[in-house]
């Protein structure tokens, strides 16, 4: 394998060995804390235009399972790990994770040291970063310049599409498509909901037209604030009252249409051990997350409320809404791969637009 380097922002640079497609790559540096579902990870939309480092050592070792996917492709920049499996096994198995990285033209890095890059952006925040070969000459301006933009634009779908359940379909959804990952319209259309995916700059008065019994938003990647046109169609659409559900992105920007305002983490919640406290009962869940935004506590306004709180900084994890049928999570009830503990979330939906 041949030498490959990773430079930080902020001069660090790590020697390592490179697998996946040859090239450079430069991008915002994030980590995730998950110990499985590193397919859902590379296919999820919401880490566009990042490198994604694994802190679980061992990565591929099940290999590609394309019905585990999230979305058709990656979105991730390149992808970071301490060690990865050329050998997998596994019943499902359809390949192996050095081939899928290369066919979607995603650089890897592997050898270093995960814990100690880790350990940098959890004190430092997070930071730039650029893959480059051994011999490469490099500059730290395209590195230091990099920005995400668009990141709705590229990753919402093109056009409408209708997904229905096998049996009876008992309601209608409208699916905000952010950057959704799959496992949000399989969670719907499990429970009798047929589910319309509809394209980020979906108008209010198209949903209305299509009128569903609920509209779902889904998580996305970028900063919320940027999507100016989306936040003022969503505070057109919250004046009719339909039952909503917004997760992650769809979260943030659903509050923003309401007045509130986010901020940008540190270094973000990312992982399937995130721990979520309900402010009504005190319980706690254990989460999968991904973002590195938050809407600040005391944004809201008198129309709303805080629901759920990160157990480890206090940043708001959820929203109910006092004026309209709508509330919203910041983690991923969907949870795949990750904890189950909150797909309760999608039966309360299904009874809110059953009116109960």
């Amino acid at each position: 394998m041949q030498k490959a380097y990773l430079i930080l922002e902020n001069g660090t640079i790590f020697e390592g060995r490179s697998f996946g497609a040859d090239g450079e790559a430069v991008g915002e540096i994030v980590f995730t804390t998950a110990m499985t579902g590193y397919l859902e990870t590379l296919t999820d939309p919401s880490y566009y235009g990042q490198i994604v480092v694994q802190t679980f050592p061992l990565i591929g070792n099940y290999g590609v399972i394309p019905s585990d996917f999230e979305s058709r492709c990656p979105h991730v920049k390149a992808y970071i790990v301490r060690d990865w499996c050329q050998e997998p096994s596994n019943f499902r198995c359809e390949g192996d994770l050095d081939t899928f990285l290369k066919q979607n033209n995603i650089v890897g890095l592997f050898g270093i040291d995960t814990r100690q890059l880790t350990r940098i952006v959890r004190e430092s925040g997070v930071m730039n970063g650029k893959i480059v070969k051994e011999g490469s000459g490099f500059s730290f301006a395209d590195l230091k310049s990099y920005k995400i933009t668009d990141a709705v634009k590229n990753t919402t779908c093109s056009e409408e599409t209708v997904y229905d359940p096998e049996g009876e379909i008992k309601r209608r959804v409208v699916l905000f498509d952010f950057g959704a990952k799959q496992n949000i319209c399989r969670e719907l259309v499990k429970r009798g909901c047929q589910v319309t995916v509809v394209p980020a700059y979906t108008t209010a008065q198209r949903v209305a037209e299509l009128a569903p019994d609920g509209v779902m938003l889904s998580n996305g990647p970028g900063d919320p604030a940027e999507n100016t046109d989306i936040i003022e169609e969503l505070k057109k659409l919250a004046e009719y009252k339909i039952p909503t559900f917004g997760i992650c992105l769809g979260h943030q920007l659903l509050a923003l249409s309401q007045g509130a305002r986010t901020q940008k983490l540190k270094y973000g919640h990312r992982g399937a051990n995130q721990p979520a406290a309900e402010l009504e009962t005190g319980r706690v869940y254990i989460t999968s997350q991904n973002h590195g935004y938050a809407v600040i506590n005391d944004s809201l306004g008198e129309n709303a409320k805080v629901s759920f709180v990160n157990a480890n900084d206090g940043t708001c994890e959820g929203i109910t809404y006092l004026d309209m049928p709508a509330f919203s999570v910041q983690f991923h009830p969907e949870a795949c791969g990750g904890p189950l503990d909150t797909g309760f979330l999608f039966d309360r939906f299904i009874s809110m637009m059953d009116g109960e």
